[in-house]
């Protein structure tokens, strides 16, 4: 038995070669009709959703084996995390799923406030479950985007991006950022919503459902979109639940598991809404499950301008949360309260915990370590599409190099969140 090429191969000079041995047994340069070939797809190429790298083994046009390589983005998060405050954390914690930063702060204050053991205000849980559902929304309209641009459906990067800017409006209205908005903190949330926010929101419930339908027009019944996509990345529930895959790829494959649902959390026990699964196990189900949620989530929200309750957007304890605004000019204790908690924090009990929510991309976990002081001792993000990227090499083995792209983008991976 012969070695195999990824043993043979060798890289000098960012070039892949064949080793000395390999290229005296195959002769005067004449290639065997087994060898296979190894390259690079990444971490420069567009379709990688960052700067991911794969290494591909491929016989012709065939995908015979992969690999992800990770930490082109490498930005130390969970350690810088351990040097910042428990206030400060959630400037750090929004940046690894720049496309859903609020479902990384929901589980940061989540796992803080398991330490502390304080419950936040009924108007704080529903204004964290509203902006989390709207930036569902937005990631899956990016998602809607990308997967077109992917396959060459152009016009869909633009109809895409163009749903998704309305939500990020809103989402500036109510924060001051478009992204990355350190809104959601232990305690609440860092303001209550703005005058006119129902409006806001309506507005954006009249606006999308129409453009969905238009999505399914463009691409869900085009039958090339359908051939670029059924039976392409196909995954087992068996091999996905092997692999710890959560979110779309585990729905796809007819699991129905969602922490909204199955492990509740805030007041999603209090709404009602489907847990959208596919059949098949394959990138057209995670597409379609994808853009069904858009559609879910449209009806949480209709669900949550019903029932918003009135009340604090935040705990008043001086432990935790600063004081307000107007109170820094007119009282010195105020004053003195504001600077301490914003330059020490304030101190957690010393305990770990663990605290998992549903993002659009699956299961994102926060795990908090503390020794009683004001930074965390450790904290470890279970990121999704960290976790998620393992299923690529066992959607990509046999399939064609032209399917890869369509691969990638169905798992939808965040290198920001992949790489913290």
């Amino acid at each position: 038995m012969t070695d195999t090429p990824l043993q043979h191969l060798h890289r000098l000079d960012g070039v892949l070669r064949m080793s000395e041995v390999q290229a005296a047994e195959l002769g005067e340069g004449e290639p065997a009709d087994d060898q296979t070939m190894l390259m690079n797809m990444g971490p420069q190429h567009p379709s990688t959703h960052g700067v991911l790298r794969l290494m591909l083994e491929m016989d012709g046009e065939t995908v015979v084996r992969s690999k992800p390589i990770l930490g082109y983005l490498h930005s130390g998060m969970e350690k810088t995390g351990e040097q910042l405050t428990y206030l400060q954390g959630g400037t750090n914690a929004t940046r690894m799923d720049y496309a859903s930063p609020l479902f990384t702060e929901l589980a940061f204050a989540l796992a803080t406030e398991q330490l502390l053991g304080i419950e936040i205000p009924e108007r704080a849980t529903w204004i964290r479950m509203l902006m989390s559902e709207l930036n569902r929304m937005s990631s899956h309209l990016l998602f809607m985007a990308t997967n077109g641009m992917d396959l060459g459906a152009v016009s869909m990067m633009i109809y895409g991006w163009r749903e998704r800017e309305e939500v990020l409006r809103f989402f500036e209205k109510v924060t001051g950022l478009r992204m990355n908005h350190n809104y959601i903190r232990p305690g609440g949330v860092a303001a209550d919503l703005p005058d006119g926010w129902r409006d806001d929101v309506m507005r954006l419930l009249e606006m999308i459902p129409p453009r969905l339908d238009e999505y399914d027009i463009l691409m869900t019944g085009q039958p090339i979109w359908r051939e670029r996509l059924q039976g392409v990345g196909v995954i087992n529930a068996d091999e996905a639940i092997a692999l710890s895959a959560t979110g779309p790829i585990l729905r796809s494959t007819g699991v129905a598991w969602d922490l909204r649902r199955d492990d509740p959390y805030l007041a999603y026990d209090e709404v009602e809404f489907d847990v959208v699964v596919g059949n098949y196990g394959d990138s057209f189900d995670r597409f379609a499950i994808r853009l069904n949620e858009i559609r879910e989530s449209i009806r949480i929200v209709h669900q949550i301008l019903e029932l918003m309750p009135k009340g604090d957007f935040r705990v008043q304890d001086k432990k935790v949360t600063p004081p307000p605004r107007a109170r820094i000019d007119e009282s010195m204790e105020a004053l003195i309260h504001h600077f301490k908690i914003f330059t020490e924090g304030f101190k957690v009990p010393a305990g770990e915990s663990y605290v998992a929510v549903e993002s659009p991309r699956g299961e994102l976990g926060c795990y908090m370590v503390s020794d009683g002081g004001s930074h965390p001792y450790r904290m470890h993000v279970r990121g999704p599409s960290f976790v998620n990227l393992q299923t690529l090499p066992h959607m990509m083995a046999g399939g064609l190099l032209a399917d890869a792209v369509a691969i990638i983008s169905s798992v939808d991976p965040i290198m920001g969140e992949v790489d913290r």
